[in-house]
């Protein structure tokens, strides 16, 4: 099966849509999903902008151009970097250095995980928008 036809029929389930539905909600007729999911019709370019359009991905992903959904999405390396500065952030957070909190109270095993995940996401949706901002318009592929 073609990546296309793949990640439209993965997508869709992923929202758990019938045909029907998306066809709907995307002004096409179900017969035409079903034909393009079958590989028995290929898709238009207006056809390729409305799927990427409503499943919120670029259109180089759809055609398997990219595996990253989003011009701006974050690598590997980009995850490995924060990943180092939260275990910096957490390791700074030493018993022995300043004073955090009050009456001496440490941080448990489960703050720690909190605050991890916390400052993961924040961290990585910071960096998801300067990719956003400040990608040169050449490098940002079928993306507006």
């Amino acid at each position: 099966m073609d990546i296309l036809r793949r990640r439209l029929i993965d997508l869709r389930e992923s929202m758990n849509l019938s045909q029907v539905e998306l066809g709907k909600r995307l002004g096409i007729n179900n017969t035409i999903i079903n034909k393009i999911e079958s590989g028995i019709r290929s898709v238009s370019a207006n056809e390729l902008s409305k799927f990427a359009e409503f499943y919120d991905v670029s259109t180089d992903y759809l055609l398997g151009k990219t595996d990253k959904r989003h011009y701006y999405s974050l690598t590997e390396k980009d995850s490995r970097a924060i990943d180092q500065k939260i275990k910096d952030i957490i390791d700074g957070l030493d018993p022995d250095g300043p004073d955090f909190f009050k009456n001496d109270a440490e941080l448990s095993d489960e703050d720690k995980r909190l605050l991890t995940v916390s400052l993961r996401q924040s961290y990585a949706l910071a960096q998801e928008l300067a990719k956003k901002k400040y990608t040169p318009k050449k490098y940002r592929g079928s993306e507006k």
